[in-house]
C-alpha cells in the first residue's frame, strides 16, 4: 500500500466552452485532512465531485489506493458506488421520512450487510457523533446541528476508504459551526480518515486541515500547511483572500531589501526564489505592532480610524506605506488621531510572487 492515497493528476473539467478545473495536480497521504479553499466558482467543488465520480473530467487522472478511478488516456471511468468513497454533502440529504438509525443504516443495507452488522455498525457510527440517544427519532424532527451529525454518521458507517466534504457546515449559525470544526477534526484523527474538504471560509480551512489547496479560477494558486499559507502567502490572490493582509507596492533594491512606492525600504522575505519583477510584499493585520520593536521595520503614522470588533480592535493608520490596518487585541485602546509607530519583523513582510 502506498502512503499516498489519493493522487489527482492533470485534471480537466469542462463544461461547453467553459474549463471549471484547468490541469489541477495534487495528492493526499493515508490519514491526512486537506481542504480545497477558494471563492466560489473556482473550481474546489467540481474537484471533489471529480474524486467521488460524480463529474466527467476531459482529461489527467485520479487514483485512489494506487488504483485508477478515472484516466483519461486510458479511458477508464469506474463508477461511484466502487470508489470506495463517501460523500458528506451541504445539503446534508437526510431522508425527513425515515428515523435516524434508517438514515444511518441506508447505505449498509444497500451493500447487503446482514442485520446484526447493520446494528452494530449504525450504533458505532452514532456513538462517534453522540447521537445514539436518538437512533428512534424522525429525521424531520433534528436541528440542523444533528441533522449534520447524522450525515456524518451515514457516511462513516460503512467504513469508507476516503470521506470527500462538500462545504457540509455552511448551512449551520456561527456557533455551531466552530463547535462541529473541533468535534470534525478531533473524529477524523480518532478514526484516521483520509478526508478532501471544500470550503469557502478561510478561518475553517486553517482551524481544521493538514494542509491546505487554495484554487482560484480552476487553477492551484498554493498548497502548503495552515501555516504556510498564512505565514508565507506566495501570490497577491493567496495574500488577499486567506486572512486579512495589508498589501505594499514598490521593488526589489537589495538582497532582502523591498523599496516602497512611498520611499520606505523595508526588510523583507520570500517563500519563494526572487527574480527582480516582484512589485509588492504583504504584510499581516495582525503581525503590525504600534510601538517599535528591536530588529523590526519601523515606520510612523497617525491613526485615522478606530473601529471595535469585540475580540480585535482595528486601525486604520495613515503612515508612508499609505493606510495600512492593523488589528490588535482590544486593550490599551489607541484615540483616533494619536501618533503611532508602525512595527513589523521582516519575517512578517514577504515578498508576493509577480
Amino acid at each position: 500500500m502506498s502512503v499516498t492515497r489519493i493522487e489527482v493528476k492533470d485534471l480537466v473539467i469542462r463544461y461547453g466552452d467553459t474549463t471549471a478545473v484547468n490541469g489541477v495536480s495534487f495528492t493526499v497521504g493515508r490519514g491526512e485532512h486537506v481542504t480545497l479553499l477558494g471563492p466560489s466558482g473556482c473550481g474546489k467543488t467540481t474537484t471533489l465531485r471529480a474524486i467521488a465520480g460524480l463529474e466527467q473530467p476531459v482529461g489527467g487522472s485520479i487514483s485512489i489506493d494506487g488504483q485508477a478511478m478515472y484516466d483519461a488516456s486510458q479511458k477508464r471511468n469506474i463508477p461511484t458506488e466502487q470508489r470506495g468513497v463517501s460523500m458528506v454533502f451541504q445539503s446534508y440529504a437526510v431522508w425527513p421520512h425515515m428515523t435516524v438509525f434508517d438514515n444511518v443504516a441506508y447505505g449498509l443495507r444497500v451493500r447487503k450487510q446482514n442485520a446484526a452488522d447493520i446494528k452494530a455498525n449504525v450504533e458505532r457510527a452514532l456513538d462517534l457523533v453522540q447521537m445514539r440517544h436518538l437512533a428512534d427519532r424522525g429525521a424531520s424532527k433534528l436541528s440542523g446541528g444533528q441533522q449534520q451529525r447524522v450525515a456524518l454518521a451515514r457516511a462513516i458507517a460503512f467504513s469508507p476508504t476516503v470521506v470527500l466534504f462538500d462545504e457540509p457546515l455552511s448551512n449551520l449559525d456561527a456557533k455551531l459551526r466552530a463547535e462541529m470544526r473541533v468535534e470534525l477534526r478531533e473524529l477524523q484523527r480518532r478514526l484516521d480518515i483520509t478526508s478532501v474538504y471544500v470550503t469557502h471560509d478561510q478561518e475553517e480551512a486553517l482551524a481544521i486541515s493538514d494542509r491546505v489547496i487554495v484554487m482560484n479560477v480552476g487553477v492551484i494558486e498554493q498548497i502548503g500547511t495552515p501555516e504556510q499559507i498564512y505565514n508565507r502567502p506566495r501570490s497577491r490572490f493567496v495574500a488577499d483572500f486567506v486572512g486579512s493582509a495589508n498589501i505594499i507596492k514598490g521593488k526589489l533594491s537589495g538582497d532582502g531589501l523591498f523599496a516602497t512606492d512611498g520611499g520606505v525600504t523595508l526588510k523583507a522575505t520570500s517563500a519563494h526564489k526572487p527574480h527582480g519583477k516582484e512589485s509588492e510584499v504583504a504584510v499581516r493585520t495582525a503581525y503590525v505592532d504600534l510601538e517599535p520593536r528591536p530588529g523590526d521595520n519601523h515606520v510612523p503614522g497617525k491613526v485615522r480610524q478606530r473601529l471595535f470588533h469585540g475580540d480585535f480592535v482595528q486601525y486604520v493608520i495613515d503612515s508612508a506605506l499609505g493606510a495600512l490596518i492593523v488589528r490588535r487585541p482590544p486593550v490599551n485602546l489607541l484615540s483616533e488621531g494619536a501618533d503611532v509607530t508602525l512595527s513589523f519583523s521582516p519575517d512578517h513582510c514577504v515578498l508576493l510572487e509577480a
